[in-house]
C-alpha cells in the first residue's frame, strides 16, 4: 500500500511539474544541445522578473524562468509561504519540500522538452528563489553545473539532506549580497558563505553596496561568472 502511495505521489509531483507555467529564450546561436539556465523569482514576485535579465545573459544558454506553484496574491507566487510573526518570520518547510521534488522533476521534464544539455545545467534564482537553488544543488548535484544564489540563504531545514561532500566537490557556487539588505540582512549572506565554506564547493563569495536587490555591478560580476564556467 505505501509502495501505491508513492508511486501516486511522484505522478503527481510530475504532473506539477509540467504544469508550472514558464518563459523561455531559446539559445542565440545553434546548438545540438544547448545549455540551460533556470531561473527561479523570490517571494511574491512572478516569471517575469527575472526573465527581464535575459538580455544580460551568455546567448549560448537556454533560458527558462518558472512561476513559483503557490499563489500568494494577484500576480505573486512563492516556493513557500511565510507566515510574519511578533516573533519573527515561520517558513513552511512542507512547502519547501514540495517545491524541492517539483523542481526536480521540472528540471527533468525540460531536459526531455527542450533537448538541454544534462551536463550543463544552471540554477539562477533571487531571495527565495535563491534559497530553492541552493536547495536543489546541495541535496541534488548531479543535476546541476552550477549556481548563482542571489540575495538569499541556506535554509535549516536542508542541512540534515545535503548530500555527501564528495558529491559537491568542485560544485560552482555563486553568492551575492546586499551589504544594505534590510529584507534579508547581510548576516543571511555571512552564514551561507560560512555553511558552504565548511563543503568542498567552489564558491565564489561577494557583497555589494544595495539593498534586497540585483544591481548593475553585481548582475555584471554574476553574468561574468557564468560565461566563465560555460567556457570551461
Amino acid at each position: 500500500m505505501k509502495h501505491d502511495v508513492n508511486q501516486a505521489g511522484d505522478r503527481e509531483i510530475r504532473n506539477q511539474a509540467r504544469s508550472l507555467i514558464h518563459l523561455v529564450r531559446q539559445p542565440q546561436v545553434s546548438q545540438s544541445r544547448p545549455p540551460l539556465l533556470l531561473l527561479l523569482h523570490g517571494y511574491g514576485s512572478n516569471e517575469q522578473d527575472l526573465f527581464s535579465l535575459t538580455s544580460y545573459l551568455d546567448e549560448r544558454l537556454l533560458i527558462v524562468s518558472a512561476r513559483a506553484p503557490i499563489p500568494l496574491f494577484p500576480g505573486g507566487y512563492g516556493w513557500f509561504q511565510i507566515d510574519f510573526t511578533p516573533q519573527g518570520t515561520r517558513m513552511h518547510a512542507d512547502e519547501a519540500e514540495q517545491s524541492r521534488l517539483i523542481l526536480l522533476a521540472f528540471l527533468d521534464y525540460l531536459l526531455e522538452v527542450y533537448n538541454a544539455d544534462p551536463q550543463r545545467v544552471y540554477l539562477a534564482g533571487f531571495s527565495q528563489g535563491a534559497m530553492m537553488s541552493l536547495h536543489l544543488a546541495v541535496t541534488h548535484p548531479e543535476k546541476v553545473a552550477g549556481v548563482l544564489a542571489m540575495s538569499g540563504r541556506v535554509l535549516p531545514e536542508v542541512l540534515p539532506k545535503m548530500a555527501a561532500p564528495e558529491a559537491v566537490a568542485a560544485l560552482p557556487i555563486f553568492v551575492s549580497h546586499g551589504i544594505y539588505d534590510d529584507v534579508l540582512p547581510i548576516e543571511n549572506g555571512r552564514a551561507t558563505r560560512a555553511i558552504l565554506e565548511n563543503l568542498p564547493v567552489a564558491l565564489t563569495y561577494k557583497e555589494y553596496p544595495m539593498a534586497h536587490e540585483i544591481s548593475l555591478e553585481s548582475l555584471r560580476d554574476a553574468t561574468a561568472w557564468l560565461k566563465q564556467e560555460l567556457d570551461k
